[in-house]
């Protein structure tokens, strides 16, 4: 029988989104990585560039952990093996705290990890106390470790912040907004881990500029209990599967990956930007990403298309999620009005948007059974193939993704999240 680990843990929210989580998540997880101590940190909800920038600050794999996602059971699984290997667990959390079904605060209260609230200090004085009390007394069964500010002007300033604090709320520092460490962000959100060549250069000074802000200490341990015994059937056993990894296509969630490895399949990464045809393969896996910042490149490489094309003819398995999907149409329309042909593989077109389309969990239940992930995208697509399903959202999000077949090809704008259902994922992608 296993039995309960415990690790120092902190849950880093805020008020909204945009007051800088990921800055100063990346920016804790340095630091203590900096100083010799091993750091596993979570990205709460649905995200793939998060949990890059995250991956490059601690040195070490970054998966989700959500309630309903990822499950309880399994997000449990996901900490208490953390536990048993880090000094630290950072969770960053999605959107402000109390916000969406489930919240940042459920998956605080559920595993009793403290908050540690990231509040702007922008513009702000005493102020600043009101609102980290707030959240820190907005829930009462909510564990509340303390408050770090962001974007700090002088020293006075954050004199101020720190003594605005009341009832005992422990003061975690501050990040100046002086200092160049904010990630720069795009459409989807921040720009990818692989594209920033001063990445390092940018966590070490944000490690830094905190180290000097307050006293460095670790958090309080937290009890982490055992996760339920689980089996992985080796499904895929021998399978190779290529998976298309490059600036175009690179949103997959770490969990999904590894699981594919442990249900015994052989991974081997390509870039259709680059590459002149994927490694052989029994199946391939497109996952989302930015294609329409590369589509005229990606139609360029007639030799990628062919394989690509002959891969599909050949009735072998082929998944794509979201930028994958759009890699499959006929056509891809950037914001500037840019047009690229590409797979034709999925009769129909799609259009980049320059506001948000859809964002949503979604549930869709296939023949092979029912899976989850989500769905965040800036394109509308049109396509006269009729789906074989529609997702679902567990709380009214907007967005009800269809899912389209052809032959083994499954497509759709949802990305699943496979841990969710290993055995449907093992008929998508098993020849």
């Amino acid at each position: 029988m296993n039995a309960p680990r415990r690790c120092p843990a902190v849950l880093v929210a805020a008020p909204a989104s945009g007051q800088g989580k990921t800055t100063v998540t990346a920016a804790l997880a340095r630091l203590h990585r900096n100083q010799g101590r091993r750091v596993r940190v979570f990205k709460c909800g649905p995200d793939f560039l998060d949990p890059m920038i995250h991956e490059r600050a601690s040195g070490a794999p970054v998966y989700q952990l959500d309630l309903w996602m990822v499950g309880a059971e399994e997000s449990r699984r996901l900490l208490w093996e953390a536990a048993g290997e880090a000094d630290l667990i950072l969770i960053e959390g999605v959107m402000g705290l109390f916000d969406g079904t489930p919240s940042s605060a459920d998956l605080a209260r559920h595993f009793g990890v403290p908050v540690l609230a990231v509040i702007d200090g922008t513009a702000m004085a005493q102020t600043f106390g009101a609102l980290a009390l707030g959240l820190a007394r907005y829930q009462p069964d909510l564990p509340f470790a303390g408050v770090l500010a962001n974007r700090v002007g002088t020293l006075r300033h954050a004199q101020l912040l720190e003594h605005s604090l009341t009832e005992g709320l422990r003061w975690y520092g501050g990040l100046s907004r002086e200092i160049a460490i904010e990630l720069p962000s795009r459409h989807l959100g921040l720009v990818q881990a692989s594209e920033l060549n001063d990445l390092d250069a940018r966590l070490d000074a944000a490690a830094a500029a905190l180290a000097g802000s307050c006293e460095v200490a670790l958090p309080p341990p937290v009890e982490f209990a055992p996760p339920l015994p689980r089996t992985i059937e080796p499904l895929l056993a021998g399978v190779r599967i290529a998976v298309a990894r490059d600036e175009a296509f690179a949103f997959t969630y770490g969990a999904s990956l590894q699981l594919l490895r442990e249900m015994g399949a052989e991974l081997q990464f390509f870039s259709p930007l680059r590459d002149a045809t994927p490694p052989p393969c029994d199946s391939l896996y497109l996952p989302g990403g930015y294609p329409e910042l590369h589509h005229p490149a990606l139609a360029a490489n007639a030799s990628m298309l062919a394989a690509i094309r002959a891969h599909h003819r050949a009735g072998k398995p082929l998944l794509a999620e979201c930028g994958g999907m759009l890699y499959l149409l006929d056509t891809l329309t950037d914001v500037d009005g840019v047009r690229a042909e590409l797979l034709g593989l999925l009769p129909g077109e799609a259009v980049m948007q320059k506001r948000l389309a859809a964002l949503a969990l979604q549930s869709v239940e296939l023949p092979e059974g029912t899976l989850r992930g989500h769905t965040y995208h800036h394109s509308l697509s049109n396509t006269e193939q009729l789906p074989i399903a529609r997702g679902v959202s567990p709380n009214g999000g907007r967005g009800a993704e269809a899912v389209y077949r052809l032959g083994r090809m499954t497509a759709s704008y949802v990305h699943f999240y496979f841990p969710s259902n290993p055995v449907a994922i093992a008929e998508l992608l098993r020849p």
